[in-house]
């Protein structure tokens, strides 16, 4: 009789146990596996179109050059949108069959719980014969024995079975936590590349007026570059001489000590194209700019390239100088001032999507590399301050012959500072 009661009791928690949807579990894997194989030909293609940017980069800068750059640039872009698009939906898959999966487990778990008390309720009746009838009630003492190790085993497997789905639940709702937060993460991506389109077709369409201004003519694209290059000369000038007459205080022991690597990166892929020039109070980093005074470091940067900030602080400047014909220099440029002393610039960008007083949090994106202001190629040029020396005013015209209006960060000799000194080495 116990032994049949057992018997019964083990098959019912076998065959009670229930399991995930498999069709709907196996679906879904199949739309990941599809995404995730679109995922890795988009990333090649990716690659492809990079490569092609890379060479176009090392070639003498030409109108043709410039044209085929902003038509490879886009299509990247416009592959990057896709795999973004690839990479949220196989989230939303991921969530979706995470979700299946945590419902089925809870269910499992309800079930467990029934399974259990009617178990107990057995075990309890069983629990009601004693032991002397148990014996009684077998053949033999080996087969008592083996039915009460048998009842032992039937409770630990059940507490196991309970123990085991609860274990199981914690993890799928730990994993689809970090799923939403990947998706949301990717939304994010997904709205930083659609400003990368607007940066590819505004840029197209300033190309295409330049186009229309030289009626396609490299001769003529060329006289423009003097044009700009020897403006940019005038500017400098101007500058140099509002600068000689700054006396603002730099205190170095303010500042963090030099070879700490307390900045970031301001892009996921680094390659110098210019180093810091020599300057007062540069640091002892001996790679200079051919000693002619450049204010901060070149970085290699494809148009629509995302630009992060170096270190969380304050926005304290957004300004666009290509507003003002003429006026080449730093084109759209972003000022940060950080808690500790430094400041950080961010030149010659294609888009800007922060305001001024607005907190930002090392690595946030603030902007996409361009090719505005006084630059002849796509590149971020990246400058270090001492937040001390370093004043944003608006030039007059009796300051300046053709930048009236245009807002500059002015800065003390001694408050150039080598940003390399302040960067994790490569």
């Amino acid at each position: 009789m116990i032994k049949t009661k057992l018997l019964s009791l083990i098959i019912f928690i076998i065959i009670s146990a229930t399991s995930v949807s498999a069709q709907t579990v196996d679906a879904l894997q199949a739309m990941i596996d599809q995404r995730n194989a679109d995922i890795k030909n988009l990333e090649i293609e990716i690659a492809s179109y990079q490569k092609q940017l890379t060479d176009l980069g090392s070639q003498a800068n030409s109108l043709s050059a410039t044209i085929k750059s902003l038509q490879i640039s886009q299509k990247k872009l416009e592959a990057n949108i896709a795999l973004t698009q690839d990479k949220i939906a196989t989230k939303s898959y991921e969530i979706q069959k995470l979700g299946s999966e945590i419902v089925t487990k809870q269910e499992d778990i309800g079930d467990d719980r029934r399974i259990i008390a009617q178990s107990f309720n057995q075990l309890n009746q069983l629990s009601d014969i004693n032991i002397t009838d148990t014996f009684l009630g077998s053949n033999s003492i080996s087969e008592a024995l083996n039915t009460l190790e048998e009842l032992s085993q039937v409770q630990k497997n059940v507490f196991t079975r309970i123990s085991t789905l609860n274990l199981d639940k914690d993890k799928l709702e730990i994993n689809k936590v970090a799923s939403e937060k990947a998706k949301a993460d990717l939304v994010t991506l997904n709205q930083q590349l659609s400003d990368q389109r607007k940066v590819v077709l505004s840029t197209v369409a300033e190309q295409n007026s330049l186009l229309k201004e030289t009626k396609n003519s490299e001769s003529s694209y060329k006289a423009l570059l003097a044009v700009k290059k020897a403006q940019e000369a005038a500017f400098q000038d101007e500058i140099n001489a509002f600068e000689s007459q700054l006396h603002l205080l730099v205190d170095a022991s303010k500042l963090p000590g030099t070879g700490t690597g307390i900045l970031a990166w301001p892009l996921d892929s680094v390659y110098l194209t210019q180093y810091f020039g020599n300057t007062t109070f540069s640091t002892s980093n001996p790679q200079l700019y051919s000693g002619k005074g450049h204010p901060g470091i070149d970085l290699r940067a494809a148009r629509g390239t995302p630009i992060k900030a170096a270190l969380s602080g304050t926005v304290i400047a957004v300004t666009n100088m290509d507003l003002i014909p003429g006026c080449y220099s730093y084109g759209k440029w972003i000022m940060i001032k950080h808690p500790d002393g430094l400041s950080t610039l961010y030149g010659h960008m294609s888009l800007q999507v922060v305001y001024v007083g607005q907190k930002v949090v090392t690595g946030e994106v603030i902007g996409y590399s361009g090719n505005t202001g006084a630059s002849t190629g796509p590149h971020l040029h990246f400058g270090v301050y001492a937040s001390d020396g370093v004043a944003i005013r608006t030039m007059t015209r009796a300051q300046t012959s053709r930048c009236a209006g245009a807002t500059f960060p002015f800065a003390d000799q001694k408050a150039y500072l080598n940003p390399l000194s302040y960067l994790p080495t490569l």
